[in-house]
């Protein structure tokens, strides 16, 4: 019996997932555990991995405009070939081998009425069909299927690319400038699209988060001395505490004691009303390498509860999130909930510096830490050299006005400067 393979429930909050990518093609052997299928929530992508081996049926072919609801049946696994047909002629698919061995053209004979599905609807296409279409960039949309139901054929395909190499230029199907070409007097290296993928998630992120709040950002030094010196203490008992503790670490736990001390930044506007959270959850931003020329994306994974937990299981904690994040395992639930984030960019680089970081709504503010430099500053009355932080404060100035935002940073100003006060 054939096994059927579903949009997961990743999450509570989870309700809908679009498909990506299908990892191997219409009739494919795929064996137990490989990742077949590829899905992406509003703030992740999923590996979608086979729960038992057979021949791929696909339902519902990848399209990242139309996201299917969690449960939803996308493709079946047939445990042999003479399943596998009885699936295919069940839902109007042809399979790929059969379509290749079409002779050559058929005589004339009528054909029955086409129909151009309208703005919304969905299409339905062959797998076959659609991968010739990607390839030579023929926009699916304005192609009638002859097949069943409507469905797109590999013959219809052919087609249109032949009417697209025999058109007039002027006539041709508009389309996105492809490398090597020029638009407006520069030559196009790369098209990034950000239609998919974790771009386009960071893209609509933040252009929100900036479009429905007021944000302002403050910006100041902090001396690192003592936390430098904390650290170098908590690294040479690594093996005690199980874990290598991270400048982070300690941000996390500085940042918990003073959102306790200053319950607004620990809040949200959510339908004219400021929800002050009784938890406390920090969320991380992680960066991703991707394989494109971006880079990299960005990734927040959340600690769940931070006020009740100790530095070193906030600091092993945090460790398996980035882990998923980087491997691509990180779930729904994972990137959620959080009521304040951090950004240390210190790792990356670049020396002294500020910036302005975008709040991850709906939170009220965000924490955007700089690299850790020696400068000359006064202590005493005497100009000496002291490891120095910068930091970035962006916070919703229709939660939070300038005095309690300072009032905040104050008390982690003097956490961080005055490490043993955390203990208190």
């Amino acid at each position: 019996m054939a096994q059927d393979i579903k949009i997961p429930k990743l999450g509570m909050s989870m309700r809908e997932a679009t498909l990506v990518e299908w990892k191997f093609k219409e009739g494919d052997w795929v064996e137990k555990d490989k990742v077949v299928l590829i899905i992406e929530t509003e703030k992740t992508q999923y590996e979608v991995e086979a729960l038992a081996s057979g021949y791929l049926h696909i339902l519902i072919a990848a399209n990242p405009d139309h996201p299917e609801p969690v449960g939803k049946v996308v493709g079946q696994l047939a445990e042999t070939e003479e399943e596998l047909k009885a699936l295919q002629e069940a839902s109007g698919v042809v399979a790929a081998p059969a379509a290749e061995e079409v002779p050559g053209p058929a005589p004339a004979k009528a054909q029955p009425a086409k129909a151009i599905p309208g703005e919304g609807e969905r299409l339905r296409v062959s797998p076959v069909a659609r991968k010739m279409a990607q390839e030579h960039m023929i926009d699916l949309s304005t192609i009638a299927g002859t097949g069943p139901g409507g469905r797109i054929t590999k013959k219809d395909v052919e087609e249109a690319i032949k009417a697209k190499e025999t058109a007039p230029p002027e006539m041709a199907p508009e389309e996105a400038l492809p490398p090597g070409e020029e638009f407006d007097g520069k030559r196009v290296k790369a098209v990034i699209s950000l239609r998919t993928g974790m771009r386009k998630a960071i893209a609509a992120h933040m252009q929100r988060s900036l479009a429905v709040s007021a944000q302002l950002t403050t910006m100041g030094e902090i001396d690192m001395t003592e936390v430098k010196k904390l650290r170098a203490e908590l690294l040479a008992q690594e093996d005690t505490l199980q874990t290598r503790i991270t400048f982070t670490d300690i941000f996390v736990v500085a940042i918990t004691r003073a959102l306790k001390d200053h319950p607004i930044i620990n809040s949200s506007l959510i339908d004219n009303e400021i929800k002050i959270w009784e938890d406390i959850n920090v969320g991380v931003a992680v960066a991703i390498e991707t394989d494109d020329l971006l880079g990299g994306g960005l990734i927040v994974p959340v600690i769940k509860h931070t006020d009740r937990k100790s530095l070193t299981e906030i600091s092993k904690e945090l460790k398996v999130l980035i882990e998923k994040a980087r491997k691509g395992k990180i779930l729904p639930d994972d990137v959620t909930g959080s009521t304040f984030t951090v950004t240390n960019l210190g790792g990356a680089g670049g020396g002294y510096g500020f910036g302005t970081p975008i709040i991850n709504q709906p939170e009220s503010a965000i924490l955007g830490t700089g690299a850790i430099t020696d400068r000359p500053v006064v202590k005493g009355g005497e100009i000496v050299i002291r490891p120095i932080m910068t930091f970035s404060f962006t916070f919703d100035h229709r939660v939070i006005d300038g005095a309690p935002a300072a009032a905040f940073m104050a008390r982690l100003t003097a956490l961080l400067e005055n490490p043993l006060l955390m203990l208190c």
